[in-house]
């Protein structure tokens, strides 16, 4: 498969991850969907700062989604934006269960939005932590 300068850009940008989770590209041996951050039905357009790398199950579960509510505070919030917001600001790894840990509302309705710690997502974590691949 030849590759667009825009996906080279994008795999750059996101060191061939899941801007979201960090799914690395290269163990799944898959191609990383290039995801609208504001979907185009919500005035989202092509340019470069909408767009990042999302595993196809992160992208799935985002859909449309731009934003949800914080359990622990019942407000609303956005989800995580790649080109605003840093990862390690409002997510972590525990290293020991495999879980990705909402540490801000932005972090917190990210994780329950695109189902970060669904099982098979923490296996596949634990695994790649386990390799030292994550």
């Amino acid at each position: 498969m030849r590759k667009t300068k825009l996906r080279l850009t994008l795999e750059q940008r996101a060191q061939g991850c899941c801007e979201y989770c960090h799914y690395p590209q290269k163990v799944g041996g898959g191609v990383l969907h290039i995801e609208h951050i504001i979907p185009r039905s919500k005035g989202g357009s092509d340019a470069l700062d909408n767009l990042a790398l999302s595993c196809p199950r992160c992208n799935g579960h985002k859909g449309e989604k731009t934003e949800g509510y914080d359990s622990p505070t019942g407000q609303p919030s956005p989800l995580f934006n790649p080109r605003k917001d840093n990862w390690s600001e409002h997510f972590r790894h525990n290293r020991q269960t495999g879980l990705i840990e909402g540490l801000t509302p932005i972090g917190r309705v990210t994780v329950q939005a695109l189902q970060l710690n669904e099982p098979a997502a923490v296996i596949m974590r634990l695994l790649l932590i386990g390799h030292d691949l994550l």
